[in-house]
């Protein structure tokens, strides 16, 4: 008798099971037969919001899915995180984080969002760098010259910034902490302002994503350091890696990828991830995405959630060690 009863119990198990995954896969071959948002968490003409604008437009073009954006920036980007971890886990709404997102549990502790906890990855879709100019009235012509007129004039130096927890505040601090310098950060809400005072000198140097300020060193209006990458860049011929000139603590890439609500069924993050890599490898969209500064990323799902975890890990010790404060 006892032995016909475990034998039921194990029956049902495997056909609970069996049930969970013939419903998955039916799941993920009617998926998707609605609209799929994308929630971006900064504002339009920013680089998730152009990643995710090209890869929306080809995933309508080469699988037929209509793909929605929407833009909500703030709270160093876990207003958009909220929305989605909080959405359905059907597939039909997508957060697409960038560092700034690994910085955030550290950064906002009060917003309770955890991108390691309360999501599926999808994708690291792209990764771009950042490069260090100087406005030409600064004296520095190296990155280590700079470092010493920030030591011999402590607290005289001002670094500008498109706003709290924006990569150029997150590396500018650990800038900073790294050369035990101190300088002004001066946050700004609308990225061209950073850029015009630092043109116009009211700020003396910054580090930023490189599309905006390839034409204005070019024609000499800022000066170029240092780039991030960890190899030069054919926009910036000539300038050399931070890590080249003994900084590589500051060798940081930024980067934009997809991720999905926790539980989401694995065979619709599956699917995707591979509808994603797809148009990540169709040269049009490399194209695209090189305009504006972005290399192809791409990968497995466990790729970019080991990744995460590793970007987590190491923003929650750089704010730690470096102190950044968000203000109240």
């Amino acid at each position: 008798m006892i032995k016909k009863m475990e034998s039921r119990r194990t029956w049902r198990l495997v056909s609970t099971f069996a049930a969970i995954l013939v419903a998955g896969a039916a799941q993920a071959q009617s998926y998707p037969n609605k609209p799929i948002r994308i929630v971006v968490p900064s504002a339009p003409s920013t680089p998730p919001d152009m990643v995710s604008r090209i890869l929306a437009a080809e995933l309508q073009k080469a699988e037929g899915w209509t793909v929605t954006i929407e833009n909500k920036a703030g709270g160093v980007q876990t207003i958009a995180g909220r929305d989605v971890a909080q959405s359905a886990p059907d597939g039909y709404s997508i957060f697409a984080p960038s560092m700034v997102s690994a910085a955030a549990r550290a950064l906002l502790p009060a917003s309770r969002l955890d991108m390691e906890r309360d999501f599926e990855p999808v994708i690291k879709a792209t990764v771009s760098y950042n490069v260090l100019v100087v406005t030409p009235k600064v004296e520095a012509k190296t990155m280590s010259e700079l470092v010493a007129l920030a030591k011999k004039n402590p607290s005289k130096l001002n670094y500008s910034s498109g706003g709290f927890g924006t990569p150029a505040h997150l590396i500018g601090e650990l800038f900073k902490l790294d050369q035990k310098v101190e300088a002004v950060h001066v946050p700004y809400q609308q990225f061209p302002q950073a850029i015009g005072d630092l043109l116009s000198g009211v700020n003396d140097y910054m580090f930023v994503t490189t599309l905006p300020v390839t034409e204005l060193v070019a024609s000499g209006k800022l000066r170029a350091l240092a780039v991030t990458s960890p190899k030069q860049l054919p926009a910036f011929k000539g300038i050399p890696t931070v890590t080249e000139l003994g900084f590589p603590n500051l060798a940081i890439e930024d980067w934009v990828g997809f991720v999905m609500p926790k539980n989401t069924p694995k065979e619709i993050v599956a699917r995707m991830n591979g509808a994603m890599n797809k148009a990540l490898q169709n040269p049009d969209i490399k194209e695209q995405l090189g305009r504006i500064g972005a290399d192809v990323a791409g990968g497995t799902q466990a790729a970019f959630a080991g990744f995460l975890t590793s970007e987590v890990k190491k923003w929650d010790a750089a704010v730690k060690d470096a102190n950044i404060k968000l203000p109240n």
